[in-house]
């Protein structure tokens, strides 16, 4: 008796292909889309079992969804003048409506409720132009880097040693400081706006007359703050520049 022809759509249909380089897992992807109705029971089985790993390689896929197999081909010595004997076969059967155990139903399934189809591998191996391309970028890359390296060594050793070491821990010691002061100021202007919520609080219950001093004044203390930070980010900006400047000399 015939076979039932397959209801599971395969993509692709005819051929798993494998890209290499072979030295490391080539993953190639197999689609399973089940267009009917009904639930449908999938194997996927190969020629060289140790040689694959097939994720998924049973399942059940559920009436008009699709299944993603990943079909795993382990690192080898290629040979481009062997061709790959390796098949695959997708093997399916409608789900019953009471199965509650699917390794019992694969067992007692019926020749003719069976479905099958088969995919033979192919391994491919980066085209000639990839290469090319390949190794010219890599040129590039290797280029550039040594015209760096040549830049960085042709500069006068005078740029790298143009500060002594007095002035250096000068400048360091003053950016210190700086970031101390920064920090001094920081603190100071979360005072302030502490303080100016306590007085906003106290203005509220003492009533308007006091009200408009209270804001001047705080006004002014956050001034005087904003004017202090803004000093010191000059001044920390004109060091890093006097710095940046000493360097490029």
């Amino acid at each position: 008796m015939a076979r039932t022809e397959q209801v599971l759509v395969l993509e692709p249909q005819h051929e798993l292909k494998f890209r290499g380089p072979f030295t490391d897992v080539v993953t190639a992807t197999l689609k399973l889309t089940n267009p009917t109705e009904r639930n449908v029971c999938f194997k996927v089985k190969t020629t060289a079992p140790r040689r694959y790993c097939v994720r998924p390689n049973s399942g059940i896929i559920d009436a008009k969804n699709s299944v993603n197999v990943s079909v795993m081909l382990q690192p080898f010595d290629y040979d481009p003048n062997e061709k790959s004997k390796h098949k695959f076969m997708v093997q399916s059967m409608l789900a019953p409506y009471d199965m509650t155990d699917m390794e019992g139903v694969w067992k007692e399934a019926k020749p003719e409720e069976l479905m099958d189809s088969k995919l033979r591998c192919a391994f491919e191996m980066p085209l000639e132009n990839d290469k090319t391309h390949e190794s010219e970028s890599n040129k590039t890359v290797s280029s550039s880097t040594s015209s760096v390296k040549t830049e960085l060594s042709s500069l006068p050793k005078s740029s790298s040693t143009s500060l002594d070491d007095g002035e250096g821990k000068k400048i360091m010691e003053e950016c210190k400081r700086l970031q101390m002061e920064v920090l001094r100021l920081r603190e100071e202007n979360k005072q302030i706006r502490e303080d100016d919520g306590l007085r906003k609080r106290k203005v509220t219950s003492m009533g308007a007359p006091h009200s408009s001093s209270s804001v001047m004044a705080t006004s002014t203390m956050r001034d005087e703050g904003l004017g202090a930070r803004v000093l010191a980010f000059c001044v920390l900006f004109f060091v890093i520049g006097v710095i940046i400047g000493k360097l490029a000399l």
